[in-house]
């Protein structure tokens, strides 16, 4: 027997890890604020210090570099917005920003917003696998660039970007470097000094934590984004208001729990995806690979169903599968994902891509079900789309995902 709904929808949130549960539930056994002097808040502040320790050596850096926030969209906001006005109050003449093509919508919007203070924000495209182009990278980068931002994994394709890579065009020309990093962190080994990042944001709910709560690394050495919340000064002065002490207790498990099982939860989740597109085949559904070849996190799968629409496949399993197509964010809007446009991706194929995570709480069972589940689905499904625009696209897969 197995679980249903099943939950592949890794990309949208993790499941919350019972060590995470746990440690909220007793940072909520007692009252405290971690400014209060007493002991109910010098409590709070050592599971405050306690939970900035655990991300911190989940990323490789120093407590005092982990700056607490509501989530990655708060974290990519400050980075953004609060390093463009560091720039404006006397920091930099630097007035260009340049962003990849398929970042989230919370760096997209946020530098957006940035050609209103007299910036010029510049778009860097990604090639037809979804992976940032380095070349046009470099010739957009020039010695007017205050910041580039790319993400590490994309959240609907699940393609890893070459950040070091980046990070090295951005220190040949004195540029800082951001880095959602949301989908990557807790999912894949990240040591931020080897990436070479000046900031990276961080999700909690993204790596088996509580929604509500987030980071941003900003590395000693970087300039410091001035605070886009206003208040006490909490936060190093860069991000006022009372921390959210049991958030930051299940986000400083989760990601204690992650850095121990990174190895054995990639090894899995790299099982576990095979096993379902193995069993997809076996089911003879016709399915591709829109990322070709292009290197993708353990566990991450974004496939195209010819003759099929997504959102309709999603739906039609939705009591027994949970899985969705494009961004979350982007629900109940008619337009084709950002992202898969940015990669060539259009009209009928753009319509039939899904995307699955399978992650540390999936069982083979699940997943094997999940595949039978997809091939009910599909069947029931097609529809006269454009099938030779997925032939530009390879069949097949390639070995990819954990923990006992």
């Amino acid at each position: 027997m197995t679980r249903q709904p099943i939950y592949l929808d890794g990309f949208s949130t993790t499941p919350l890890a019972p060590e995470a549960l746990a440690a909220m539930q007793a940072a909520w056994a007692g009252p405290g604020n971690a400014s209060s002097p007493h002991a109910a808040g010098q409590r709070a502040l050592a599971i405050l210090d306690r939970g900035r320790k655990q991300v911190a050596d989940l990323i490789g850096c120093s407590a005092g570099e982990v700056i607490f926030t509501s989530g990655a969209t708060e974290a990519n906001n400050l980075a953004l917005r609060g390093i463009a006005e560091w720039g404006r109050r006397g920091g930099s003449e630097r007035r260009r920003v340049v962003v990849s093509a398929i970042e989230h919508k919370a760096v997209l919007e946020a530098a957006k917003r940035l050609v209103l203070d007299e910036f010029e924000v510049v778009v860097a495209p990604v090639d037809r696998a979804g992976v940032i182009d380095l070349a046009r990278l470099e010739a957009l980068v020039d010695d007017e660039t205050l910041l580039v931002s790319v993400m590490l994994v994309n959240n609907e394709t699940g393609v890893v970007q070459p950040i070091r890579e980046v990070a090295q065009i951005c220190q040949s020309r004195g540029v800082l470097l951001h880095s959602d990093g949301a989908q990557g962190v807790g999912k894949q080994p990240v040591n931020v000094f080897d990436l070479g990042v000046d900031y990276l944001s961080i999700s909690a709910h993204k790596l088996y934590g509580p929604m509500g709560v987030g980071a941003l690394y900003v590395a000693s050495d970087a300039p410091k984004p001035v605070a886009q919340v206003f208040g006490g000064g909490h936060e190093r002065g860069m991000r006022a208001g009372t921390e959210p002490v049991p958030l930051v207790a299940g986000f400083g498990a989760a990601a204690e729990v992650a850095r121990f099982c990174l190895e054995a939860d990639s090894e899995r989740s790299a099982m576990l995806k095979d096993a379902f597109v193995q069993a997809l085949s076996a089911a003879g559904v016709s399915y591709n690979f829109i990322t070709e070849r292009a290197p993708v996190i353990d566990g991450g799968l974004a496939l195209s169903f010819p003759s099929t629409i997504g959102d309709d496949l999603a739906g039609r399993v939705a009591k027994k599968l949970c899985i969705s197509t494009g961004s979350a964010c982007n629900s109940g809007q008619v337009t084709f994902s950002h992202v898969l446009r940015a990669m060539g991706i259009d009209g009928d194929l753009a319509q039939s891509v899904v995307r699955f995570f399978f992650g540390r709480m999936n069982t083979i069972e699940e997943v094997r079900s999940a595949a039978l589940i997809i091939a009910e689905a599909v069947n029931e499904l097609r529809t006269p789309l454009d099938e030779s625009a997925s032939e530009r696209y390879g069949v097949g897969h390639e070995a990819c995902a954990y923990r006992p």
